[in-house]
């Protein structure tokens, strides 16, 4: 539970709220309510919000809200009887839906389900909000040239297809290109991240479950194949699962057949799958991790995405996008780049590919004294991302340098630590208080800002 700090609720109902709360007291989980006329719903702290989609304002807040808040989970409170509300809900970029009046064994199961998922991206940094829906694709490289060749002809087709390549290269932007660009694009796209959920949480997440077939099963609900009717499932991180939902996954893509978790009628699937992995699944099967004839089902279309390096002609105009969206998302309108800076950026090898560059580029705009970042800048950036070890240290203005030789080590370390909380202090006032923008600002997932936080006593 550790992973959360706060809930926000955005409702008017003032029942609603006042049950929410009481609940979520005895979970540790403190709730703070906003009213639905809210233009500017800021999380901040809040890992879990709900939002309250009885009425049509709530359903785009969910939509808008998912979008530009990617780090936060969104989960749908609809009314008992709605479930119609809470699969929109879902097909809008909710994790989840509860029903209100709330049945508390439900709400539990839920709330368990969408923190195990945060817990386990949480030594991640947090995604970043500058790649929404709709965001194109950035390619003028030859080798981009190619996997859109070949991405437009596949798009265009019912085969299943297998996006691979480095993490950070940007392979959910080519899923939903495929989906964008197919017969099915008016039909939902619906993702599904593999690796985040344990065997059990993983298959209700994908088939869903009938009433009783586990604690917190009080009512019927549809999982993710089940949202993604007549659309596109996307199962992100797909050489992360193990053998036995590999085995299920199998029936579903052979015969597109499936039954919810606890029921004995048999589901059809009208579906278009995508899977991605950053995983070597032939050494996968080699070793007996994962399963050959599964791999041939997912394997029809493979799309290799290539890395920052192989595509090094796009950086400049990769760079200049993120930078004119960190600033309208931060406030910062105007900001440029120099020439010199993106020179600077140009010569760089971002093993951490277009996720490490528009994080980048992000810190800069956030930090940058002026409207235009300048190649001194791009440097200063570049040696603290050189110092993982230091980096919170170096973000504060600490270096190694300014103590005398004859410093001991207490005295070091009392000086790291001193600069470690500057720079936390100097990143949330950057993010103005938002906790995940900052994380992502130092380079640092989400749980280390929150014991970083803790330790100096800043929480």
């Amino acid at each position: 539970m550790s992973a959360a700090r706060a809930a926000l609720l955005v409702t008017a109902d003032k029942a609603l709220a006042g049950e929410l709360a009481r609940l979520l007291m005895g979970r540790q989980l403190a709730l703070r309510v906003v009213g639905t006329k809210s233009t500017d719903i800021d999380p901040d702290t809040a890992d879990l919000v709900f939002i309250d989609v009885s009425s049509e304002v709530g359903l785009g807040l969910v939509a808008s809200f998912s979008e530009a808040h990617p780090e936060c989970a969104v989960l749908a409170v609809t009314p008992a009887g709605q479930t119609r509300l809470g699969v929109q809900a879902a097909r809008s970029g909710a994790a989840d839906f509860v029903r209100y009046p709330f049945e508390v064994e439900e709400l539990g199961y839920v709330i368990d389900k969408v923190l195990t998922g945060l817990s386990r991206s949480a030594d991640e940094p947090p995604p970043s909000r500058l790649l929404g829906h709709g965001t194109q694709m950035i390619a003028a490289a030859p080798a981009m040239n190619v996997l859109l060749s070949m991405l437009k002809r596949a798009a265009n087709g019912t085969a299943t297809v297998l996006v691979r390549g480095e993490s950070g290269s940007g392979k959910e932007l080519v899923a939903r290109q495929v989906h964008d660009w197919s017969p099915r694009a008016a039909g939902p796209f619906v993702k599904v991240h593999c690796g985040a959920l344990p065997d059990n949480l993983l298959e209700s997440e994908l088939f869903g479950y009938e009433r009783g077939a586990f604690t917190g099963a009080t009512a019927r609900k549809p999982g993710r194949v089940d949202l993604a009717e007549g659309g596109t499932l996307f199962l992100d991180e797909i050489g992360d699962i193990t053998q036995a939902v590999q085995l299920k996954l199998l029936r579903l893509l052979q015969e597109r057949q499936f039954e919810r978790l606890g029921g004995t009628e048999t589901l059809t699937a009208d579906v278009r799958f995508v899977a991605a992995t950053h995983r070597d699944l032939e050494a996968r099967v080699k070793s007996g991790d994962f399963r050959e004839d599964l791999f041939y089902r997912l394997n029809v279309v493979s799309l290799w995405v290539p890395p920052l390096r192989e595509r090094a002609s796009d950086i400049e105009a990769l760079a200049l996008h993120f930078c004119d969206a960190a600033s309208a998302a931060n406030g910062r309108s105007g900001t440029m780049l120099d020439a010199d800076a993106l020179d600077a950026l140009k010569s760089q090898p971002w093993p951490g590919n277009v996720r490490q560059l528009q994080n980048f580029i992000e810190r800069l705009v956030v930090l940058a004294n002026g409207p235009r970042i300048s190649k001194r800048e791009v440097a200063a950036e570049l040696v603290r991302l050189a110092m993982p070890s230091m980096s919170l240290a170096a973000a504060g203005g600490f270096n190694l340098t300014d103590s005398a030789p004859e410093s001991t080590l207490v005295e070091l370390d009392e000086a790291v630590r001193k600069a470690e909380k500057r720079a936390l202090e100097k990143a949330l006032k950057n993010a103005r208080g938002n906790r995940s923008v900052a994380a992502r600002l130092l380079g640092i997932s989400r749980r280390t800002l929150y014991n970083k936080l803790e330790e100096h006593q800043l929480a």
